[in-house]
């Protein structure tokens, strides 16, 4: 099978993704400055939240134009991706309308380990369907983001428990390397 449905979906899917998050963006309640001010958590929370989708479109423009071919197996493991993807929107406004509260900051971090484990089971499957010499397999490397990038969601999971800024700062942290 080829890979163009899978991108052309997975484009879809993220737009729509964007789209949501954006849409959540409501106008501030007065009509100054301060009203606007008030809003800079659900901002912030959009913001990181749209680097993250982007990263995550990105990174699998990058890896789709490095395989030759994708089977069923694929298929359903980027459905698994974008599952957890689809859910961004839920968790950012969770964190935004709480103005990062533990509950807020660590559904985010979950949602953000999810996806990246996910994203993590499609390289490997890719990995094994194209086999260790090929070029996905030069090209993608150890696979060592994905693990810290894991593993720092991980943390900041954790650590949002005992304070959301640190766990948020984890989390900006992962997602700036």
């Amino acid at each position: 099978m080829g890979k163009g449905q899978i991108e052309a979906f997975s484009d879809g899917v993220i737009a729509i993704i964007i789209t949501i998050m954006v849409l959540e963006l409501r106008p501030p309640e007065g009509d100054d400055w301060r009203a606007i001010f008030d809003l800079w958590p659900v901002f912030l929370s959009y913001v990181l939240s749209f680097v993250n989708v982007g990263i995550y479109w990105s990174n699998h423009h990058h890896m789709l134009s490095r395989v030759t071919r994708v089977d069923g197996r694929i298929l359903w493991l980027n459905l698994h991706l974008l599952f957890w993807l689809s859910l961004m929107p839920f968790a950012t406004a969770v964190m935004g309308e709480g103005a990062f509260s533990r509950f807020g900051v660590a559904l985010y971090g979950a949602d953000l380990f999810l996806c990246s484990a996910a994203y993590s089971l499609l390289v490997r499957a890719f990995r094994a369907l194209h086999g260790p010499e090929s070029d996905f397999a030069h090209a993608d490397g150890r696979d060592v983001k994905c693990v810290g990038s894991a593993l720092g969601y991980a943390v900041g999971f954790g650590l949002s428990f005992r304070s959301p800024a640190l766990g948020l700062a984890v989390y900006a942290g992962v997602t700036a390397m």
